[in-house]
């Protein structure tokens, strides 16, 4: 039954939904002896994963039994935040069928969807330095991403996802959008932008980014989309340049320790201390090997230190995130590896609220429910991205003017390689083929003609 399962999931093309987007027939096919349902939600303004597992919770029970069975494990966690009673009731409703799997409920503090804190909260093991839920025999699947594996296994590939639209909207809402889907057109379903000049945060708030051109194209691993005032400070945040960020932190950081203190990897005894890092980048040359550069590698980029720690408004988080890519563009390899690692005592009592932070961020009057809207989206055109997840992008396997059903195959990944494949969301005919992208179109005739499978969210 496991291959079968693994085998379906590939085919349908399940990434991580929560945003991470590994491909997950990997982590199906391995052997652990817990499986996590991670259904925390944790930035501020996101209601996809809470709306789908009160619309559906028998799926995501469903999806973590095959996981579970597929991977061997014995114990099976579902997490979310006690917060969202909807999502609460409706998941221990379905659990009343299912014994063998636990309900853990979270506090609403961020970032209580990090993997690695689900896992030390769930069961007391810290994942390793570099490593990954798998090293201490747990895996981690987000709720979507376990619906979809339900899906798989009934022969329905991934062609939609569940996105908030959130902030200066009309109309805040969670809506079910074939993937593809122009950003612009969702934001037009939640009754548009309530100003004229506006900027766009594709993502979370937190680990998001602003979307810098018109008709950027929804993603497996999308979640939300928060319009906000072009002067908002987030929005300045994210729009600094890096040499504006650079000259702010070298001339700027007093060495408080703040962004330590309240760094989640930090707290678990990883090797990470942000304010460390921001004095040995006063160096004027690259010290790639001084080890709170390389320590780079260990930052999960959740962006307490910057949007909250930090007095000084310096970006933290921003200067790990461009050593990393600098690290790996030389070539030079994680020397962070130890796994005897033991949590700072005070951990517990450094955990933020989400109230605070969203407060702290300035998105307050924006927190408001954003309830599924029936129906789906039906996008006249949408864009196919052949890179939406983690690993080799997929190859198109269409031509121009072809005609094709909602379901179809567009992308495939190379054999042997770490990808996922990419199916159509909607009916209609190819507009355009690129290695980077392609584009269906709806034509008059092709409407309503018929599906393939689709219908996964």
């Amino acid at each position: 039954m496991s291959g079968t399962t693994v085998t379906a999931i590939q085919r349908a093309g399940v990434v991580g939904a929560g945003g991470g987007g590994f491909p997950s027939h990997v982590k199906a096919a391995a052997s652990a002896d817990v499986v996590l349902a991670n259904g925390a939600e944790c930035e501020p303004l996101l209601r996809a994963d809470s709306e789908l597992m009160a619309l559906d919770p028998a799926r995501v029970v469903r999806g973590l039994s095959l996981i579970r069975e597929s991977v061997g494990a014995k114990r099976a966690v579902i997490a979310l935040k006690r917060k969202n009673g909807r999502a609460m009731d409706a998941i221990a409703g379905a659990l009343r069928d299912d014994g063998g799997i636990e309900l853990m409920p979270l506090a609403n503090i961020y970032p209580a969807g990090d993997e690695f804190l689900l896992v030390f909260e769930a069961t007391g093991r810290v994942v390793p330095e570099g490593g990954i839920p798998l090293d201490v025999g747990v895996v981690v699947n987000n709720v979507t991403t376990l619906v979809q594996v339900a899906d798989a296994v009934e022969g329905r590939p991934v062609t939609d996802r569940m996105v908030t639209v959130q902030g200066e909207v009309a109309s805040p809402g969670t809506f079910v959008a074939p993937i593809g889907t122009s950003i612009d057109e969702l934001i037009e379903g939640a009754g548009g932008a309530l100003l004229p000049a506006h900027a766009v945060i594709v993502g979370g708030p937190m680990m998001g980014h602003l979307m810098e051109t018109g008709g950027q194209p929804t993603t497996k691993a999308l979640a939300g989309v928060i319009v906000l005032p072009v002067d908002h400070p987030l929005v300045s945040s994210m729009s600094a340049r890096e040499a504006q960020v650079l000259r702010i932190a070298r001339a700027a950081c007093c060495q408080c320790m703040a962004c330590t203190e309240l760094c989640p990897r930090a707290l678990l005894g990883h090797d990470l201390e942000p304010h460390r890092t921001m004095r040995a980048i006063q160096y004027a040359e690259f010290p790639e090997d001084h080890r709170h550069i390389t320590s780079a590698y260990l930052c999960c980029e959740c962006g307490m230190c910057e949007l909250f720690a930090c007095p000084l408004g310096i970006q933290p988080r921003r200067i790990l995130a461009d050593l990393k890519a600098e690290l790996v563009r030389r070539g030079v390899p994680n020397p962070h590896v130890r796994t005897d690692l033991s949590p700072d005592d005070v951990r517990e009592y450094r955990q933020i609220p989400a109230a605070r932070l969203t407060r702290r961020l300035g998105l307050t009057k924006y927190d408001v429910d954003a309830p599924l809207r029936e129906g789906r989206l039906h996008p006249s055109r949408v864009t196919l991205l052949m890179n939406q997840h983690a690993g080799e992008p997929a190859a198109p396997t269409v031509k121009a003017g072809q005609e094709i059903l909602r379901g179809d195959v567009v992308g495939e990944a190379a054999e042997g390689s770490i990808g996922a494949r990419v199916h159509a969301s909607i009916s209609g005919v190819i507009e355009s083929v690129s290695a980077e992208a392609v584009v269906i179109s709806t034509a008059a005739a092709e409407r309503g003609t018929g599906e393939r499978g689709g219908g996964s969210r």
